[in-house]
């Protein structure tokens, strides 16, 4: 009746052959759910939540030890070599992924649902890191209030928290300007504040016994949660906002506290020892796998951030020149933290009379006990220490806003009927869950638990779901689709390099790193204390869980299936029918056959009628249909 409507009021028909979709009335097709998923409301969204994604807390604590104890200046050969090898090439194909199909980490491997369970493996992954990174910025948040008073609480002995080893480390000093005294033997009070105090770790008797909730410590992991959640309320339409000012702040704060080290007196000593090239180290292997270590973790490559934040781009988002921004922009940032840091660091060994390398450390003893006690050396100390607390909040939350979001926007895509319309209070769920899982972490003895997490939740499993998903895009989808698809996305196809770095060189490090690290494995330890073997082998297993993941996904996937075992293989392999662009208009060339309810022989012509004229990306598709044409004659021949 429609259809005689329109032709008694002289409208034009349009036969079935050549209806799309949208043409066929209202019937409910399940073809799009773009619309009500959400997106950037700037391009400058993404490339915001993008760095602050990647500029994290590693790029303060764990660059700077890494690069003065991996030949100072000559560590930043194998880095940017290991950045070039890796790190842009990996980045730029998880930008791809999520772009082009508008998806999550559960929801892409429509792309080739053999590997589904990579996403599985990404997303257990990123829950268990999401869990004890909150708990680091409940950290950050005791500090920062510790800080908002006359004098640090950590800037002196003499508090029921510290023992007869507690030691200022300023006293008077003999004519070298050394202090007299063996500091081996003696505590600074930062250090007994952190352990006695913050983690009031002497009411554990190790992971086993983790002893009473700390409720100070709840609390802060409560507002850190709080936080969190209130960012990601809307999705990345809030997120998105609050990176304008996370993202770029930390940038202010550490070009305040560079200046401020670099005119301190003994800073150049700092500085030195922290780039003075030492080039045969490059002869180690060791320099090498850090490097790519140090690259492949700052970046959050395999994490499904990227790809998370990616799927909410317009489909002809210029990520080729954002992966450049972010990886090159990480990796200076880096560098210039290195110089912030190590100038107190000369400072403070200038004042100590000790050497640099007795007062640097790496991981969390950096920001919670060496810095802060160099802060206690300064004038105005309160207010030093509570930029720096600051710059390390802003700089957690953004990678943890990444994380929710992944875990969030995966989820609803696999269920978006039901959970879409009730996101926030799915967020809100999540963060319920997660918080209380975390509780263990603010016991006497979380300390020993967060350890055992930040070692194996994102080890060897995370470097085995990154080997899958290049493995799997490169060599079961098909490098030249892949190269097809992106050709169409952004107009040009990626080079020889991308494509080398693809198909031979990122895996090829990728897999020399697992087998490195399963090759030199030691067992967790914190300070003096060793895991029991117990703790070991739970560690252990939370890493092959996410490893299974991948089998388990396969064994799924070719059950679901019919035929034979290769007939089922073979077809679980090949990518879903909906795969491809999420929005009709986006889907050209070979991608509008698979639009639910196309029947034209001509798809591309189907997409000119509706939408009027070709456009440069549509000229794309045209020579990419074309190359699949000849492709086609030539295996024929």
């Amino acid at each position: 009746m429609k259809k005689l409507r329109g032709a008694h009021l002289g409208k034009p028909v349009t036969p079935d052959l050549l209806m799309t979709p949208s043409d066929q009335g209202d019937v409910d097709l399940d073809v799009d759910f773009a619309a009500d998923r959400g997106n950037w409301t700037g391009k400058l969204d993404f490339l915001l939540s993008c760095i602050g994604y990647c500029v994290g807390l590693g790029n303060v604590w764990r660059f700077p030890y890494r690069a003065y104890t991996n030949g100072g200046g000559a560590f930043l050969v194998p880095y940017f070599l290991m950045l070039a090898i890796c790190g842009i090439p990996l980045f730029f194909l998880e930008l791809s992924l999520g772009q082009f199909s508008s998806l999550g980490p559960l929801a892409v491997w429509k792309i080739s649902p053999l590997f589904k369970g990579a996403g599985a493996a990404m997303l257990l992954i990123v829950g268990l890191v999401a869990i004890y990174y909150n708990m680091i910025i409940a950290y950050v948040l005791f500090y920062l209030f510790a800080s908002l008073t006359s004098n640090l609480p950590w800037e002196h002995c003499g508090n029921w928290w510290n023992t007869e080893r507690c030691l200022e480390h300023r006293g008077p000093r003999d004519s070298n300007g050394v202090l007299p005294l063996n500091l081996s033997s003696t505590v600074s009070p930062s250090e007994e504040y952190w352990s006695r105090y913050v983690l009031h770790i002497q009411g554990s008797q190790g992971i086993g016994q983790p002893g009473e909730i700390r409720w100070n410590l709840c609390l802060c992991l409560l507002l850190a949660w709080v936080i969190v959640f209130l960012c990601i309320l809307k999705g990345v339409k809030s997120s998105g906002k609050v990176v304008y000012f996370t993202a770029t702040f930390p940038y202010l704060i550490l070009l305040m506290l560079l200046v401020r080290g670099v005119t301190l007196p003994g800073a150049w000593k700092g500085i030195q020892f922290y780039l003075t090239p030492q080039f045969h180290h490059l002869l180690s292997s060791k320099v090498w796998i850090e490097a790519a270590l140090q690259i492949f973790y700052s970046l959050g490559v395999g994490f499904g951030g990227l790809l998370t934040f990616a799927s909410y781009n317009t489909f002809h988002q210029n990520i080729y020149r954002d992966t450049f921004i972010v990886t090159l922009g990480n990796a200076i940032t880096s560098i210039l933290a290195g110089f912030a840091i190590f100038s107190v660091l000369g400072y403070m060994s200038q004042e100590l009379g000790v050497p640099v390398d007795q007062v640097a450390k790496a991981g969390p003893g950096l920001a919670f006990v060496v810095y802060p006690q160099a802060m206690t050396m300064l004038p105005l100390s309160p207010f030093w220490s509570f930029l720096f607390f600051f710059m390390l909040l802003t700089l957690g939350l953004d990678s943890q806003f990444a994380f929710l979001e992944t875990i969030v926007t995966a989820v609803t895509d696999e269920f978006p009927y039901y959970l879409r319309p009730k996101k926030a209070v799915f967020s809100g769920l999540i963060c319920v869950a997660m918080y209380l899982m975390g509780l263990i972490l603010t016991t006497d003895g979380g300390m020993y638990w967060l350890v055992l997490l930040d070692d194996y939740s994102a080890s060897f499993g995370l470097m085995v779901v990154v080997i899958t998903t290049c493995l799997a895009v490169t060599r079961v989808y098909g490098i030249q689709r892949f190269c097809r698809d992106i050709h169409m996305m952004l107009g040009f196809k990626p080079g020889l390099y991308f494509r080398a770095c693809w198909l031979f060189l990122s895996p090829a490090t990728l897999l020399a790193l697992l087998v490195y690290s399963i090759v030199k494995y030691q067992p967790s330890e914190y300070g003096s204390y060793r895991f029991p073997a117990w703790a070991e082998l739970l560690g252990i297993l939370m890493g092959l869980l996410s490893c299974l993941m991948i089998p388990a996904g396969m064994l799924v996937a070719v059950l679901r299936e019919e035929g034979s075992l290769w007939e089922r293989l073979q077809q679980a392999s090949r990518p879903a029918m909906d795969w491809g662009p999420s929005l009709e208009e986006n889907r050209t060339g070979m991608y509008v056959a698979t639009l639910a309810g196309s029947q034209s022989p001509k798809p591309l012509m189907v997409h000119m009628r509706k939408y009027g004229g070709i456009t440069s990306f549509e000229n794309t598709a045209i020579e990419v249909d074309r190359e699949i044409a000849e492709e086609e004659e030539e295996s024929m021949m």
